[in-house]
This record gives structure tokens, sequence and C-alpha cells, in this order.
């Protein structure tokens, strides 16, 4: 059972990143100025951004059983920095994405600016990811 709870948790991990690198090429291409087009852009950046959501739900749900059936100690200096940056990433991911889209859509900010603080939102998110990712594969023993 704990190798299938170590694969559902590395398969989550995936797709908790993964669809960030396709947005890279979809931004590019939401240089257009055809709104339809932007429109359909927009919903399948908020498709992969929901497939991160739920993905980042299995890979909560699994990183406890992990915890549970691991024996880690709750206060191992990695699992606390770990934590830490979950809640970093979510409190992120609610603030960086839709806000921004519903300025654009409501023609507070233009087109430019909206790709911009998407390109940089993905960027930073990344990011933020791949410091949980380090603290999870390589355990390290800060404190």
């Amino acid at each position: 059972m704990y190798a299938f709870i170590i694969f559902t948790h590395v398969f989550s991990a995936i797709l908790s990143i993964g669809p960030f690198f396709v947005l890279f090429p979809l931004l590019n291409r939401m240089k257009v100025k055809n709104r339809e087009l932007i429109d359909s852009h927009i919903e399948v950046f908020q498709a992969a951004i929901r497939i991160v959501k739920h993905a980042g739900h299995v890979l909560v749900a699994s990183g406890i059983l992990l915890m549970w059936q691991g024996n880690w100690p709750w206060s191992t200096s990695w699992v606390i920095m770990t934590i830490v940056v979950m809640v970093s990433s979510i409190v992120f991911l609610a603030r960086a994405f839709k806000p921004n889209i519903r300025l654009y859509r409501d023609e507070v900010i233009d087109l430019d600016t909206l790709i911009q603080k998407l390109r940089r939102s993905v960027w930073l998110y990344i990011l933020l990811l791949l410091i949980m990712l380090w603290f999870m594969v390589a355990k390290p023993n800060l404190w």
C-alpha cells in the first residue's frame, strides 16, 4: 500500500507542476488581438490552474498518508518547511491568476499587462513548487 501512496504522491506532484510549463507557449499565443481567440486561451489557462489545484489536493492527502505510514515526525525541519512553502503557494495561487484575469475582463488592465503578470506569476509559482519539491526529495535537516 505504501508504494501505491508514493506513486499517487509523485504523480500528483507531476500534475501540480507540469501544466505550468505548457502555459508559456499559450502566453505567447495570447499576443494576438483576436478577442475570441484570447478568451479561448484564457479558458485553457484557467483549466490548467484547475488541474493544478485538484492535483494539489491529492498531493496533500497522499503526503499526509505518507507521513502517517512512514512514521515521519511532524516536527522534522523539512516537513515544517514543506508545509510553510505549501501554504505560501496556496495563498499565491489564489491571488496570482484569477484576480488578474478578472481585471483584464473588466478592462482595468490591457492584454500586454495581463500576459506580463501571468508570465511572472507562472515563474514564481514554479519556483515555489520546485522549492517544495526540493524539501520533499532532499529532506534536509535544517535544525
